[in-house]
């Protein structure tokens, strides 16, 4: 949706969830234990990010020291990490510098968990999408089948509702709307009139 609705406005989307696997994905490369905070965020810091948002027309990219690896962050191993992993404030706080630039080269619209709450506290319109687990457990299946994996509904939903409870459990940066956020529930909303709601309140704000 937010690539649809950066092709509308002429802005750049990115997702900052990619970041965050793709440190999943490095720590798993180098074969890191998920738990260990120390190791973890040193290697948050250290890792060489590449981030190129989506226009709508292309897709997102994202390298990890100079590899592509935006085919590999979906993978099962990636989605049952990256909470865990996201979780330390070290790594948070290392995403978060490099999202904040991000922002500072033009026109974007930034999706994740923190973005109005921690990133850009001072965004110019904020967005709190909502949705039951199922139905957005049923939307991250249907995307998976599509990527050619083969997942059982119900593990997708124990996954998503586990890596829910991490997050807005977590002391540092949990997942909540922000203040001045407008909530959006999407549950039985076709994404062209998501779109179009979102482009109102841009017009409003």
């Amino acid at each position: 949706m937010g690539a649809l609705l950066a092709l509308r406005l002429g802005y750049r989307f990115i997702d900052t969830g990619v970041m965050y696997r793709a440190i999943t994905w490095a720590v798993l490369r180098d074969k890191i234990d998920l738990d260990d905070e120390a190791a973890v965020t040193a290697l948050a810091q250290q890792t060489n990010l590449e981030v190129v948002g989506s226009d709508g027309l292309t897709g997102p990219q994202i390298s990890v020291d100079g590899q592509d690896v935006t085919r590999e962050l979906r993978i099962r191993e990636v989605e049952q990490g990256v909470s865990r992993i996201s979780r330390f404030i070290g790594v948070r706080q290392a995403m978060v510098v490099r999202q904040r630039v991000l922002a500072q080269q033009g026109k974007i619209i930034m999706a994740g968990r923190d973005i109005g709450t921690v990133v850009l506290p001072d965004a110019d319109l904020k967005i709190f999408l909502t949705a039951s687990p199922k139905e957005r457990a049923r939307r991250r299946h249907r995307d998976m089948k599509e990527s050619g994996q083969s997942p059982e509904f119900e593990q997708v939903l124990e996954e998503l509702l586990h890596r829910d409870k991490l997050d807005t459990e977590r002391a540092n940066s949990p997942l909540r709307p922000a203040d001045g956020a407008h909530i959006l529930n999407t549950e039985s909303i076709a994404l062209t009139q998501v779109i179009e709601r979102i482009l109102a309140l841009a017009e409003d704000d």
